[in-house]
C-alpha cells in the first residue's frame, strides 16, 4: 500500500517536468504542445485520432501520433483519385472514342462526367456530333465493365444527390436537376418530366425516386414552395443513355456492341484543372468516380472502377508506407481504408511534381472555399485541405503554410466518434491553427 503514494509522486513529478518543458521562455514546445493538445481533448478523447506533419524540405515528420493506424477515410479518397489523374492525363478531358465506318458513326464513352452537365459549360461534345449530320449514329457500350454502384455503397442513398451511377457515358451528370420558383417547375432533362408523380403524402418534404425505376413522387408541399432545388440520380441504362442522347442530338442514336479498335480516335472536352477543382473544392463523387475510370482508362480500352485503382497502384503507389485499401473513386464506401502516413506520402508525391500554385489551387482553401470556407479564417489562407466526413468520420488532409515560413504537409484523421461531426471539426480547426502559430 505505501507504494501508491510513491507512484503518485512520479506521476506528479512528471506531469509538472513535461509542464515546465512546454513553457520554454514563455514558448509553447511545439511537439509537446501538440501532443498535450491531443492527449487532453475532450473532444477527441473517446475516439480514434492519428496525426502526421511531415516536413518536406527535410523529409521528415515533425510530429506523428498513430500515423501507422487505418482509418476510414471518407472524402479524402479523392486524394487518391486527384493523384491518379496528375498521374495519367493530359490537359485536356478524353470526351471520347469514335470511328467513321461507312454511313455510321461509331463512338465509345471513355467515363467523362461533363457531357450536359448542369454545373459545366457546354463541352466540344455537341459540337462534334454536329460535324457528322449525315451519319447514323451508333453509341457502343462494348467497353464497359462496372457496376453502376461502388463496393459497399449504401444501397438506401439511391435518392441523394451524393450518389450518382456510375457509366461510360455519363449524359446530365446522370441526376434529375428539379427547381421550383414561385409555384413554376423546371425539371432538366426534360425527358423526365412525365414520370413525375403526386405523391400520396401531402406533407412529403422532398422529391423521391422509386428505387427501381424512374418514377418520382412531389407532394404539394413541395410544388407549393417558394424556392425549391433538388437534385436525384436517375436510374440509368444503356437504353436510356441512348434516348437522351437522341432527345438532345434530334437525331436517332442506336446502341451497339462494337468493339473498340485500336486505333479509334480522341476527342475532349474540357480542361483538366476545370474539373479536378469542382470534385475536390466541392466534393462531388459523380465527378471523383467518373475520373478515377477516365484515368484507369489510358492504360485499357476497359472502363472498370478496380482495374483503374489496380492499374495506378502498381504504377506509382508500390512505395506507400502501409499498402492502401482502396475500392472507389470518390470515398463514399466504408471498405476503403488508410494511414495518415500513406496520405502524406502521398501528398508529398503531388508537391515533388506539380507547380505549388497550381496544387494549392485545387484544394479548398481555408477561410475561402469549399468545406473549409467558413473555418481558418485569418487573413491569407493558410490551410489548403480536402476534408472527409460521414457519420462517426472527420479528416482532413494536405498542405500546411505555418507563421515561420514552412511548408508543412499533413493528414489529421479522426474516426469512431458519437458526438457531431461540427464538434469534431472545429477541434480539427482549433488544433491546426495552432500549428500554423507555433510551427
Amino acid at each position: 500500500m505505501r507504494l501508491f503514494p510513491a507512484l503518485l509522486s512520479v506521476i506528479v513529478l512528471s506531469v509538472f517536468i513535461s509542464s515546465c518543458a512546454v513553457q520554454k521562455t514563455g514558448k509553447t514546445s511545439p511537439e509537446i504542445g501538440l501532443r498535450l493538445s491531443l492527449d487532453t481533448s475532450s473532444v477527441l478523447r473517446n475516439s480514434l485520432s492519428g496525426l502526421v506533419l511531415y516536413d518536406p524540405a527535410t523529409s521528415a515528420n515533425v510530429f506523428a501520433k498513430n500515423a501507422g493506424i487505418y482509418f476510414a477515410p471518407a472524402s479524402n479518397t479523392k486524394i487518391f483519385s486527384l493523384f491518379a489523374c496528375l498521374n495519367t492525363l493530359g490537359d485536356s478531358i478524353p470526351a471520347l472514342r469514335y470511328i467513321v465506318k461507312g454511313d455510321s458513326l461509331i463512338f465509345w464513352g471513355t467515363a467523362d462526367p461533363t457531357f450536359l452537365h448542369p454545373d459545366f459549360a457546354p463541352s466540344k461534345t455537341l459540337d462534334f456530333f454536329k460535324a457528322y449530320p449525315d451519319k447514323k449514329l451508333f453509341f457502343s457500350t462494348s467497353n464497359f465493365n462496372n457496376p453502376h454502384y461502388g463496393a459497399g455503397w449504401a444501397w438506401d442513398d439511391y435518392n441523394d444527390d451524393y450518389q450518382p451511377e456510375i457509366t461510360s457515358l455519363p449524359v446530365y451528370g446522370n441526376i434529375v436537376r428539379v427547381g421550383i420558383k414561385a409555384g413554376s417547375i423546371k425539371i432538366n432533362p426534360a425527358i423526365f418530366q412525365s414520370s413525375f408523380i403526386d405523391s400520396e403524402n401531402a406533407q412529403q418534404g422532398y422529391i423521391k425516386r422509386h428505387m427501381d425505376d424512374n418514377h418520382f413522387t412531389i407532394s404539394k408541399k413541395v410544388k407549393e414552395a417558394k424556392n425549391y432545388k433538388q437534385d436525384i440520380p436517375f436510374k440509368t441504362s444503356d437504353g436510356l443513355t441512348a434516348g437522351l442522347l437522341s432527345d438532345t442530338l434530334n437525331r436517332v442514336v442506336e446502341l451497339s456492341r462494337y468493339t473498340m479498335p485500336h486505333d479509334a480516335k480522341t476527342i475532349y472536352s474540357f480542361a483538366t484543372d476545370t474539373v479536378y477543382r469542382r470534385m475536390m473544392v466541392v466534393s462531388d463523387n459523380m465527378l471523383a468516380e467518373q475520373l478515377l475510370l477516365l484515368a484507369g482508362n489510358t492504360y485499357s480500352d476497359t472502363i472498370s472502377t478496380s482495374s483503374s485503382i489496380e492499374a495506378v497502384r502498381s504504377r506509382f503507389l508500390d512505395d506507400l508506407p502501409d499498402p492502401a485499401k482502396w475500392v472507389d473513386g470518390s470515398g463514399l464506401s466504408r471498405y476503403n481504408l488508410f494511414t495518415p502516413q500513406s496520405l502524406v506520402r502521398l501528398l508529398d508525391k503531388m508537391y515533388a511534381k506539380t507547380p505549388h500554385k497550381r496544387l494549392f489551387s485545387l484544394f479548398p482553401a481555408g477561410g475561402q472555399s469549399g468545406t473549409i470556407k467558413t473555418a481558418y479564417k485569418s487573413g491569407d489562407p493558410f490551410i489548403f485541405a480536402k476534408s472527409g466526413s460521414m457519420s462517426g468520420v472527420y479528416n482532413l488532409s494536405g498542405y500546411l503554410k505555418t507563421k515561420s515560413g514552412k511548408t508543412l504537409i499533413f493528414s489529421f484523421m479522426n474516426n469512431n466518434f458519437t458526438h457531431p461531426v461540427s464538434k469534431v471539426r472545429n477541434e480539427v480547426s482549433k488544433i491546426l491553427t495552432w500549428v500554423h502559430e507555433n510551427y
